[in-house]
C-alpha cells in the first residue's frame, strides 16, 4: 500500500545492536551509549571515566543518576573494547540503542525494586528488635545480648550482602567504593561485638549496656545496633533514592509515552480502506485517521476534517489548538474532539517528538563544571577516607583509648563519609530541569548551556518570525469620500482571492474575519462575488471584474493620482516599515490598504520581563530602518541594528562580545545561523529552519517568544539548586567527618546521616518538577 513500509526501519544514526552513532563525517568520533551497572557513588563515576580514558582517543561522561556512560571514541575502537574496559573497572556494561533505558530509569542491576523492598522489610524485622533492646537499658533482659547476636548475624552477612559483594569486586580491581566503606563498617562492628561476647566479657548473663550516641569506651560494650542499623538505613536510603531518582526523569518518560504504537492507516484523503498497522510501517505521504481520544500518530498535514488538539505535553501551551485542512499537526498530541485524516510528513526519528526526546537525552549526558570538579574530588575521596580512618584508629589506640572505642570511631568515619550526595548533586537536578524545560517547550542541549544561560547579559533578537509573526496582515484601510470600508474590502478581497501573493492572502483573511477587532469586513452573510477577466501583473498588482466593475489592487507607483485624503498614506506606511496598496474601482482610486507584519502576542511582555531579569535587549534585523524602529519602539527594545546581512549579524555579535557583553542570539532563519553560532548562546525557535536549530544551544518548541524568559529563569533556578546540592554535599562531609573522628558520632547515626544526605539532595532536585515561570498560573504545564 502507498505510504506503508513492509517492515521496521533502522533510525537515522543508529547502528543496530551497538548503540553507536556517527558524530560526524568520515574520520570523526563515534558516540556510543553504555548502560553501566553497579555504580553507587561519585567515586564509581570517576573510576569508570578514568578506565575508559586509558583507551587512546576515548573521552567519556558518566551519569550516576541515569546509569549511562556516553563515550566518544575513534571508529577503529570497537564497542566490545569499551564494555571490557568498564568491566575491568569492576562494573557491568552493555551498549544501548537510542530507544533503550530512557534517562531517569537507572540502568544498574535491580531496576525492579521488588527484591530490594523485600530485603529491606526482612532486615527491618531483624534489626528493629536489636536496636530497641541495645539502646533501651530497661528492655535488656537476661542474655539479651546473645539473642541480639543471633538476630544481627543474618543482617550482617545476608542483609549487607550487596555491600560485601561490591567491596570484594572493588578489591579485586584494587579500588575502593561506597560499598567498601559500608562493608568495612558493618563487618568491623559485627566482629568487634563477636569478640566482646565470646572473649571480652560482654557475654556474661545479666550484662547491661547504657545508652550512648557516641562511640563509647566500655570494654563490655557491643555494637550490634550499629551492625544492623548501618545496613538497614543504607538499604532504606538506597531504595528511596532509586525511586526518587526515577521521578527526576518522569517528564522525559512522559514524552516518550506520547509515542503511538499503532495507527489507523487509510487508502487516501477520503479515509477509505481503514486498517490498523504498526506506526513503523507508515511512510511519509501515507494517510491515517485520528479519532477523538486518540493521539496523532506522527507529524503531518490535515487533509480532511477538523479537531481540537491538546498540545500541552509537547509545547507547554495549556490552551487547546484547533486543526483543520491545511494545518500541520504534531505526533503525540491528543485529539480532544473531532476526527482528522492526516497525511504523514515525517515518521520515526524525524518527528518533532523524537527530536525533542533526543535533545533532552543529549542534554542529560553532559556535565556541568561543578559536577566535573565533584567527580574528580570523589575519585580520590574514598581512598583518602580509608587512610584517614586507619590513621584516626591508630591515633586513639596510641592515645590510650580502648580498642573498642578506637575501632568504633573508625567505623563511624567509614560510614559517614560515603560520597553518595556528591555524585547525585548535579545529575538529579539536571535530569529534573531538562525534563521540566521540555514540558514548558524549552529544549536545553546540555548543562554547559544552562551555565551560559545564567551568564548572559544581553539578548539579541531577530525581528521577522521571532518578534513578529512573519505573516502579512491588513492593519488599516483608508477610504476616499463616499466609500465604505467594508465595501472596499469586499471588492478587493474578491479579486485577491485568485492571487497566491502574501498581500492577497492577507486581504482575503481580513475580509473573512467578520467582526474582527482591528479590521472592518463585509457582513458574514455576504457571499464572495464572482470575478471575471482576472489578471495578475507581476510587481504591480491584480485586476478583475466584480459585479460589472473593474477592480484593481495596485502598488502605489502603478496607481493613478491619489486624492488628497489618500495622497500621504503610502509615504507614511513606507516610513513605518509597512506596505501600502491602492484599490481602484473603474479607474478611480477609492482606498489605500496598509499591510504589515505584526508582533507576536507575547513579544512586548517577553522584552519587559527580560529587562526585569537585568538583561539588555538588542534588535538585529535585515529589514529597513522604518520597520526596525517601529518594532523596537512598540516593544521597548533600546538598541536597534537594521539592514543587516547574515555576515553583518555575526559582526554585530562579535562587536558586542568585544565590548565585554555576553550575548545570546534568538532567531529562526537560515540568515540567523551564523549569528547563533557566533554568540555565547544561540536560541532558536522550533518553528524555524533546521540550520538555525542546529546552530543553537536552546530550542523553543513553543511558538511563543516568552519561552526565552522561561529558559533564563529555569536555568537560574536549576543552577541555584545544583549549587545548594553541592554546598550541602561538601559541607556534610566537612562537618561530620571531624565529629566522627573525635568519637562523638555513633556508627548507626552515621549511617542515618549518610542516607539522609543523599535523600535531601534528591528531594531538593525534585522541587524543580513543579517549578513555574514567574507570573504563570495553573495553566503553565
Amino acid at each position: 500500500m502507498t505510504g506503508i513500509a513492509a517492515g521496521g526501519t533502522l533510525r537515522t544514526g543508529e547502528t543496530a545492536g551497538t548503540g553507536a552513532a556517527r558524530d560526524g563525517g568520515a574520520g570523526e568520533l563515534v558516540t556510543t551509549d553504555l548502560a553501566v551497572g553497579g555504580m553507587t557513588c561519585a567515586a564509581c563515576v570517576a573510576r569508570v571515566e578514568k578506565r575508559l580514558g586509558r583507551i587512546e582517543g576515548v573521552t567519556s561522561g558518566v551519569n550516576l543518576a541515569t546509569g549511562r556512560a556516553r563515550v566518544l571514541h575513534p571508529p577503529e575502537v570497537p564497542v566490545e573494547r569499551l564494555v571490557a574496559a568498564v568491566e575491568r573497572a569492576g562494573y557491568t556494561a552493555a551498549p544501548l540503542s537510542p530507544g533503550d533505558a530512557g534517562p531517569g530509569a537507572p540502568a544498574e542491576e535491580g531496576a525492579d525494586d521488588t527484591e530490594a523492598r523485600l530485603r529491606v522489610v526482612l532486615v527491618a524485622l531483624l534489626a528493629l528488635p536489636v536496636m530497641v533492646v541495645s539502646m533501651v537499658p530497661a528492655a535488656q533482659f537476661l542474655n539479651w545480648q546473645w539473642v541480639c547476636f543471633l538476630l544481627a548475624a543474618p543482617v550482617a552477612l545476608w542483609g549487607a550482602e550487596s555491600f560485601h559483594r561490591g567491596a570484594l569486586r572493588a578489591l579485586r580491581h584494587r579500588t575502593a567504593t561506597m560499598d567498601t566503606l559500608v562493608s568495612l563498617g558493618v563487618l568491623a562492628s559485627f566482629l568487634w561485638s563477636a569478640y566482646a561476647l565470646f572473649l571480652g566479657g560482654a557475654g556474661t548473663p545479666g550484662m547491661r549496656m547504657p545508652f550512648s550516641l557516641s562511640a563509647g569506651s566500655a570494654d563490655a560494650h557491643v555494637y550490634l545496633e550499629a551492625t544492623v542499623g548501618v545496613p538497614l538505613f543504607v538499604l532504606c536510603g538506597r531504595l528511596l533514592e532509586t525511586r526518587a531518582r526515577r521521578r527526576t526523569g518522569s517528564a522525559l518518560r512522559a514524552l516518550a509515552e506520547l509515542a503511538v504504537k499503532d495507527v489507523s492507516a487509510v487508502d487516501g484523503p477520503e479515509g477509505g480502506g481503514e486498517h490498523r498497522i504498526p506506526v513503523e510501517r507508515l511512510l511519509p505521504g501515507g494517510h491515517f485517521l485520528v479519532r477523538p481520544g486518540e493521539r496523532v500518530a506522527t507529524d503531518g498535514v490535515v487533509v480532511r476534517g477538523g479537531a481540537v488538539l491538546d498540545v500541552s505535553m509537547l509545547t507547554g501551551e495549556s490552551v487547546p489548538v484547533e486543526a483543520g485542512p491545511g494545518d500541520r499537526v504534531t505526533g503525540g498530541t491528543l485529539d480532544l474532539g473531532g476526527s482528522l485524516v492526516v497525511r504523514a510528513t515525517a515518521v520515526g526519528a524525524d518527528t518533532q517528538l523524537a527530536r525533542i526526546t533526543a535533545l533532552v537525552v543529549e542534554a542529560q549526558a553532559g556535565k556541568a563544571r561543578a559536577q566535573r570538579l565533584a567527580d574528580r574530588v570523589a575519585g580520590v575521596f574514598v581512598p583518602a577516607v580509608l587512610a584517614l580512618a586507619v590513621a584516626v584508629t591508630a591515633f586513639w589506640l596510641g592515645a590510650g583509648a580502648t580498642a573498642q572505642g578506637a575501632v568504633t570511631t573508625g567505623v563511624a568515619m567509614l560510614v559517614v563519609a560515603c560520597p553518595c550526595a556528591l555524585g547525585l548533586a548535579t545529575p538529579t537536578a539536571l535530569l529534573t530541569a531538562t525534563g521540566r524545560g521540555a514540558q514548558l517547550g524549552v529544549l536545553i542541549k546540555g548543562p554547559e548551556v544552562l551555565e551560559r544561560l545564567r551568564e548572559i547579559d544581553t539578548v539579541v533578537l531577530d525581528k521577522t518570525g521571532t518578534l513578529t509573526t512573519g505573516r502579512m496582515r491588513l492593519l488599516d484601510t483608508v477610504t476616499a469620500a463616499g466609500w465604505e470600508r467594508g465595501e472596499v474590502l469586499r471588492l478587493a478581497a474578491a479579486v485577491e482571492r485568485l492571487s497566491e501573493h502574501p498581500i492577497g492572502r492577507a486581504v482575503v483573511e481580513a475580509a473573512e474575519s467578520a467582526g474582527g477587532r482591528e479590521l472592518p469586513a463585509a457582513p458574514a452573510s455576504a457571499p464572495p462575488p464572482e470575478v471575471g477577466a482576472f489578471v495578475a501583473m507581476a510587481g504591480t498588482g491584480v485586476s478583475g471584474t466584480v459585479g460589472g466593475r473593474r477592480v484593481r489592487v495596485l502598488r502605489p507607483h502603478a496607481a493613478t493620482g491619489l486624492p488628497g485624503t489618500l495622497a500621504g498614506v503610502p509615504a507614511e506606511a513606507d516610513a513605518a516599515g509597512r506596505t501600502a496598496v491602492v484599490v481602484e474601482v473603474d479607474g478611480a482610486p477609492v482606498a489605500v490598504l496598509v499591510l504589515g507584519d505584526t508582533t507576536r502576542p507575547g513579544a512586548a511582555r517577553a522584552v519587559e520581563r527580560l529587562h526585569a531579569l537585568g538583561l539588555r535587549t538588542v534588535l538585529l534585523t535585515g529589514d529597513g530602518p522604518g520597520a526596525a524602529r517601529r518594532v523596537a519602539a512598540e516593544l521597548g527594545v533600546g538598541e536597534v541594528h537594521w539592514s543587516a546581512s547574515p555576515e553583518r549579524k555575526a559582526e554585530v555579535v562579535e562587536e558586542l562580545r568585544a565590548a565585554g557583553r555576553v550575548p545570546a542570539v534568538v532567531g529562526d532563519g537560515v540568515n540567523d545561523a551564523v549569528a547563533l553560532a557566533r554568540a555565547e548562546l544561540g536560541i532558536a525557535l522550533g518553528t524555524g529552519t533546521d540550520a538555525a536549530i542546529g546552530a543553537a544551544g536552546v530550542t523553543l518548541v513553543r511558538d511563543d517568544i516568552l519561552a526565552v524568559v522561561h529558559a533564563v529563569e529555569l536555568a537560574r533556578r536549576a543552577l541555584a539548586v545544583i549549587g545548594s546540592n553541592l554546598t550541602w554535599a561538601f559541607s556534610y562531609n566537612v562537618l561530620l567527618i571531624p565529629v566522627a573522628a573525635v568519637g562523638l558520632l555513633h556508627p548507626m547515626l552515621a549511617a542515618l546521616a549518610m542516607s539522609g544526605s543523599s535523600l535531601l539532595v534528591v528531594a531538593n532536585s525534585l522541587r524543580l518538577r513543579t517549578w513555574r515561570p514567574r507570573g504563570e498560573g495553573a495553566g503553565s504545564r
